[in-house]
């Protein structure tokens, strides 16, 4: 089972997203059959096991035994995944382009380059998991607290010069056998936990 799988195909988003499927691809962090899951669920076994056969078509869940039990054959199944990201290439026609409203400060834009970073190294894990290799990544995660505004734009500025500083360093653009790699960094506010309705 992979940690994350990437969904690429429309129809394979939709079904994803479907609310019963979802609570099956839940269910299934443990495998099972029909019988089980719907134990599990509180639903009847034949709704489960059209919503398997519906996910299994599109490659979210996968069988991973039979067994026999007297006359009858159960079909134990596992998800593909501990858990999934819906690739922006699911909506082609619409998804967003950061070449469109290049303005680093602005929040469309941020989310137009994440969504970008989700394609990009989704199609690269796709592929990856044919060939059994590992994609080269490296990925940085912190939390910072301004006191103020200007801080944030000194920040914003410095964290500019420093990262043009480096790839002017490195960058080879006639390098033989070179391969291109995107560097990309976010800074965006953390947004506060909303309190659950009681």
């Amino acid at each position: 089972m992979l940690d994350v799988a990437v969904i690429e195909e429309p129809a394979a988003a939709e079904s994803s997203l479907d609310p019963m499927r979802s609570r099956v691809l839940a269910a299934l962090a443990e495998s099972g059959s029909a019988a089980m899951l719907a134990a599990r669920l509180g639903l009847p076994r034949q709704k489960v096991n059209y919503h398997l056969k519906e996910l299994e078509r599109h490659g979210l869940v996968e069988l991973a035994e039979q067994r026999r039990k007297g006359n009858v054959t159960e079909r134990i199944y596992r998800a593909t995944a501990a858990s999934y990201v819906i690739s922006p290439s699911a909506l082609a026609a619409v998804s967003p382009d950061p070449s469109r409203f290049p303005d680093q400060l602005s929040a469309r834009w941020l989310l137009a380059l994440g969504a970008r970073l989700v394609q990009e190294v989704g199609a690269l894990l796709t592929g990856a998991a044919g060939t059994g290799r590992r994609v080269a990544t490296f990925g940085i995660d912190a939390e910072v607290r301004f006191a103020s505004a200007a801080d944030r734009a000194a920040f914003a500025d410095e964290l500019t010069k420093a990262v043009a500083a480096l790839v002017s360093r490195y960058h080879d653009e006639s390098a033989p056998g070179g391969r291109g790699h995107r560097v990309v960094v976010a800074l965006h506010q953390i947004p506060t936990a909303q309190p659950s309705a009681s």
